[in-house]
């Protein structure tokens, strides 16, 4: 057959088999438009195809153009692309040979030289005839290699692409762009056009159905290369051990690995890092430690995996001989492995060796600077952290959204207020308010610094508002003290989301603060209607609201339903049979929480301590005292000498008390004091209260409460010349005490008694009248509610009344009215409670055959039958 015959039956071949293609290709919505890059090669025979351009110049091709051809193919090799391109497009491309265009190409995709593979593909759309499946496939691989997906794809689309590398460029570029809906179409639409899938197909398909979570998609495509006998295949068992822990299949990425016998180091680290992500980073480090035994050698990715398993667990040590393993290797000189390190070091609180770690790196990037900050914000280094973050502004790296919401919560644990401002003056600069996440740092850190105004500011600008937000200022207004703004809050949050577990957390101490015993009822219904209990803080706080609202049995009830405590669980129970008194309970339940097998901290033993303090149990006070540092090498804090303290003086043993705080090793404060004052009252000490007194007052000069408790004492004493004295004291400082009220929550709604101004209450005339009738009952019964110490006789006593406003009687009184006959009346006061009001909550308990329960700033009472819990 003649060269030119030869030729011509080519190209009637190319050309037929392309007008195939292009029948099966007729559907308009066949392919879609993509997006990315690719780092395949074409096989090198394509290089070297002696095919002609043009079946005329084969039969004659002159000496010129062979020398042009020649030329192109020289300045490639030399590394001179735009030589040859400016060669290639000056010359008579019709003669030149296929394989000089296909180098060509080859060196623009090799150079990522998009301009200049543009130039080539305009010579070739300009000449008469069409690229064919050869050229057509090196002018898909020079775009996709360049960048241009989208021009590579409608190249694709146009040739005959029976070629199953042609499919493998394109899956894989879908793949690592993320367009995992596009790479399964394609794969899918091979298997139409009968092309045989081959290893490299899987190795990337695999990673679109892991993207798009279809795992029977991803079982089928198993099963189909199992038919084509891939089993074995190196690449895709990897990528099929990857695939199956990305769906948290972990025996199945075992037994993969268990068959396969010729393991690479991607086998491995495919291993490695699939236990660490789901969970299993002693199993991963184990696998290392295979992995060794094996012979194998870790790369830089194995040794990036076993470091973040060993961050995940806080396994320093062993982490540190990695890190010197990664110093041996030049593998810590990765950037990515000295960010892992920082990690570690982050996880693991040391913070030293992330400082030099820090300080090692030759680069730094957005992920260093940030890591580290947020590592000195963890070790409560917020000022560093702050000071690292401006130095990183300063290097010209500008920190991002993630950076920024570090720095601001660094500035929210240490309540640097100026500093958090100063980092919203930068959201601002940079206009990333728009980023939900920063705003809702911005708005945390505002609330944590007390700028609860600020908070809502930044709140009311939120042009969309998620879950997080309304959780963040609900949480911030039960913190600072508004639970009112609260709960208004949380009824405006769902006529727009639904509340979350973390709403039912925010929004309960606030139920609890406000003993809104009703709301905190239908919370509850909420919760278990939505099946938030199974979460241990929801259910902790749960707990919480019905010891603070007075209803220990609702407590004890709800604190057994948790099916898995933890130590807070347990301390909220010791301490709600604390504040009620019940100091034998709360030491049962604290030998309970032992016998769990759950040790308590230091926070546990204040709230036993605290309970043998109100039911006045010295000794079980003093065995836990002595637990604490003999059993627990717990160290004391000043809280736990505050109890002690207290219990000595109660009990009388006064000189005992007073030697025991000058024997501290920590500095008393005037609680410390104060509490010995306490008990010098108690049991009419005035020669060592004057004592105790000036230490107090040299601490805490304007605190009013420890005045008038040396005035009670002075009182009691009848010596009124020191009473006298006093008074001017307390004048001449111009003391002043806060405003005294109690409130109730009757039927929903809660209402306020406030001490000084009783008629600002609407049913005050009512509420009045029927405490005129109680008084009058008291007193035919003789039943007195004298107090047993007053500032002074007559003219003092109405003073006190005053101060107190009895604002707790009349919320009590008005429960009586407003509620039905034996419900429980449940109310709260933010100081303590005087004397007469006390006695008269037991006449009324009595008389109207009803409980109540009073919480005041100290602790419960629960008057039932004229008693009272607290003994008196």
């Amino acid at each position: 057959m003649s060269a030119m015959a030869t030729t011509s039956w080519i190209s009637l071949s190319h050309q037929n088999h392309r007008q195939n293609m292009l029948n099966h290709n007729n559907n308009p919505s066949l392919f879609c438009k993509p997006t990315s890059i690719t780092t395949l090669k074409l096989p090198d025979f394509i290089l070297s195809t002696p095919i002609k351009a043009s079946a005329v110049l084969n039969q004659s091709m002159s000496t010129e153009v062979a020398d042009c051809n020649r030329k192109i193919r020289h300045f490639c090799e030399a590394g001179k692309l735009s030589e040859a391109v400016d060669l290639l497009c000056s010359s008579p491309t019709s003669e030149l040979e296929l394989g000089t265009y296909c180098l060509v190409l080859q060196r623009c995709a090799e150079q990522k030289s998009l301009r200049e593979g543009r130039r080539v593909h305009s010579v070739i759309s300009s000449n008469t005839w069409q690229a064919d499946s050869v050229l057509g496939a090196k002018l898909v691989f020079m775009y996709v290699i360049c960048g241009d997906l989208v021009e590579g794809r409608k190249i694709f689309d146009k040739i005959a692409n029976e070629k199953v590398y042609l499919w493998n460029i394109l899956i894989k570029e879908y793949s690592k762009a993320g367009d995992f809906k596009e790479g399964v179409y394609l794969y899918n639409k091979m298997k139409e056009f009968d092309v045989e899938p081959d290893s490299y197909t899987f190795s990337s398909v695999l990673k679109c159905f892991s993207g798009l979570g279809v795992l029977k998609e991803g079982e089928k495509a198993h099963g189909c290369l199992l038919k084509l006998h891939l089993g074995g295949n190196t690449v895709v068992v990897n990528s099929l051990i990857s695939f199956y822990f990305k769906f948290g299949r972990v025996e199945s990425a075992q037994k993969l690995f268990d068959e396969l016998l010729d393991r690479d180091v991607v086998s491995w680290n495919s291993m490695i890092s699939g236990y660490a992500s789901n969970g299993c980073a002693w199993r991963a480090i184990e696998v290392f430690q295979q992995m060794i035994c094996a012979g194998a050698s870790p790369n830089s990715t194995t040794v990036i995996c076993v470091l973040a398993a060993s961050a995940d667990i806080a396994l320093l040590r062993f982490g540190k001989m990695l890190h010197g393993y990664a110093v041996k290797t030049a593998f810590d000189q990765d950037l990515t492995c000295s960010n892992t390190l920082l990690d570690l070091y982050s996880k693991c609180g040391d913070l030293d060796c992330a400082i030099r770690v820090f300080e090692n790196m030759d680069d730094r990037n957005i992920v260093s600077w940030t890591s580290m900050i947020g590592t000195f914000a963890q070790e409560g280094r917020s000022d560093a952290a702050v000071k690292l973050f401006h130095e990183m502004e300063n290097k010209g790296i500008r920190p991002d959204t993630f950076a920024m919401t570090t720095v601001l919560n660094a500035c929210a644990s240490s309540g640097l207020l100026d500093d958090g401002k100063e980092a919203y003056g930068y959201v601002k600069k940079h206009n990333m308010q728009s980023d939900l996440s920063v705003c809702n740092a911005l708005m945390d850190m505002y609330i944590k610094c007390g700028s609860m105004e600020d908070a809502e500011l930044v709140f009311s600008q939120l042009s969309v508002v998620d879950t997080i937000s309304w959780n963040t200022v609900i949480g911030g207004y039960t913190k600072n003290g508004l639970p009112n703004e609260a709960l208004s809050l949380f009824l405006e949050m769902q006529q727009e989301l639904k509340p979350d577990g973390v709403t039912m957390s925010c929004i309960l101490p606030a139920c609890a603060s406000l003993a809104a015993l009703g709301w905190g009822k239908q919370i509850h219904a909420y919760i278990l209607r939505n099946r938030h209990f199974s979460d241990l803080y929801v259910a902790n706080a749960l707990v919480d609201m019905y010891v603070k609202c007075g209803q220990l049995a609702f407590a004890r009830l709800v604190f057994d339903m948790i099916l898995i405590k933890d130590l807070i669980s347990w301390t909220i129970m010791i301490a709600g049979y604390c504040i009620h008194g019940l100091g034998s309970k709360a030491s049962l339940t604290f030998d309970e929480m032992r016998n769990e097998g759950i040790e308590p901290d230091e926070y546990s033993f204040t709230s036993i301590l605290y309970g043998c303090v109100h039911s006045g149990l010295l000794n079980e006070g003093r065995r836990f005292y002595h637990m604490m540092d003999k059993d627990f090498n717990i160290e004391l804090r000043l809280e736990h000498y505050i109890c002690m303290v207290n219990l000595l003086a109660n009990a009388g043993r006064l000189i005992e008390a007073y030697k025991f705080i000058e024997s501290m090793p920590l500095k008393p404060d005037a609680a410390v004091w104060g509490a010995l004052l306490q008990g010098c009252r108690i049991h009419h000490d005035v020669k060592l209260a004057e004592k105790v007194a000036e230490r107090v007052f040299e601490l805490e000069p304007d605190n009013t409460l420890y005045y008038m408790l040396l005035g009670n004492i002075y009182e009691e004493a009848k010596t009124w010349e020191k009473v006298k004295w006093l008074k001017k004291r307390i004048s001449h400082l111009g003391l002043k005490t806060n405003q005294v009220c109690s409130w109730i929550e009757v039927k929903g709604k809660v209402q306020i008694f406030l001490a000084g101004n009783p008629a600002a209450f609407p049913e005050f005339k009512r509420v009045e009248t029927f405490l005129k009738k109680l008084r009058a009952r008291m007193k035919n019964e003789n039943y007195s509610v004298k107090p047993k110490y007053a500032l002074s006789n007559g003219e003092e006593m109405k003073k006190e009344a005053s101060v107190c406003g009895h604002s707790e009687i009349s919320a009590a009184a008005f429960g009586v009215l407003s509620s039905a006959p034996g419900k429980v009346i449940r109310v709260t006061k933010n100081s303590k409670v005087c004397h007469e009001c006390h006695e008269t909550a037991k006449f009324i308990s009595k008389a109207c055959g009803t409980e109540i329960v009073l919480r005041d700033s100290f602790r419960f009472h629960h008057f039932k039958d004229a008693h009272c819990s607290c003994k008196g």
